[in-house]
């Protein structure tokens, strides 16, 4: 338990002990909120404070929650030291990625088991020997749901970084040498896609003692694209959301099998 105690009104989300259920979902976008709001039975705004907009609702009768955590580590991080705060123990990120595989594509759904630390955050809260890695039962649980949506999946290691333009535009930095080199080793470690957060949540999830799991839609793919080949753009977020959804149907059935 951090210094704010459970009781408290937390800093930045501006929310305390219950507001929020055990289960929720963290988008980036705050407007996101709202659309996967619509996948609770009745919703309602919590908190709009900061980069932080959160809803709470019901699946399947269990409470539930959506808490944006805008964009990169440092935000995702308070977000989640600040719900874990207030009773919240299952999160599954649901954000958007650049495809890096080849057969990678626009439209498909990415579910990480395991992020690359580019990312500045988690340094402050473990070595870089540390492995940022997802919660097995949640990313069983969103396998199992894409699957049954008929999804095209792809389950692997996903890369995270802090700089976007750093990815975009890498010869335009004055560290261009080692961005571009450190991109095709993860090429030629197979890395599925590019993202900015879920390395940060995995590893300050595994210091509060949380579940934490990821799903990922995807844009596009860069390196099919300077390879000449199709690179469909998709921008809807729609099936990484039902996905989340259906997986927190799945858990919460787990869960209760459990007790």
């Amino acid at each position: 338990m951090s210094k704010a105690y459970s009781g408290d009104i937390q800093y930045h989300i501006n929310m305390k002990e219950g507001d929020v259920g055990k289960y929720v979902i963290l988008p980036g976008d705050p407007k996101r909120c709202k659309k996967i709001a619509e996948h609770f039975d009745n919703p309602i705004l919590v908190s709009d404070h900061r980069e932080y907009v959160t809803y709470t609702g019901y699946i399947d009768g269990e409470k539930v929650s959506v808490t944006s955590t805008g964009i990169g580590g440092p935000s995702a991080a308070i977000a989640l030291e600040e719900l874990s705060n207030i009773g919240a123990d299952t999160f599954i990120r649901v954000g958007t990625s650049g495809g890096m595989k080849i057969d990678v594509k626009g439209g498909d759904i990415v579910i990480a088991s395991g992020a690359i630390r580019m990312d500045g955050t988690a340094r402050e809260y473990a070595p870089v020997e540390f492995p940022a890695v997802a919660n097995y039962e949640i990313m069983n649980a969103l396998v199992k749901a894409s699957k049954k949506l008929g999804k095209r999946t792809h389950v692997g290691v996903v890369q995270c970084k802090d700089s976007y333009y750093g990815q975009h535009e890498p010869e335009t930095k004055p560290v261009g040498y080692e961005l571009i080199n450190k991109w095709d080793a993860w090429l030629k470690l197979g890395t599925l896609v590019s993202e900015m957060e879920s390395a940060t949540l995995f590893i300050v999830g595994a210091y509060r003692k949380v579940r934490v799991g990821s799903v990922l839609n995807v844009v596009a793919n860069q390196e099919r694209r300077k390879l000449g080949m199709d690179d469909p753009m998709n921008h809807d977020t729609e099936g990484g959301i039902k996905v989340a959804i259906e997986a927190i149907r799945n858990l919460i059935k787990e869960d209760k099998n459990k007790i």
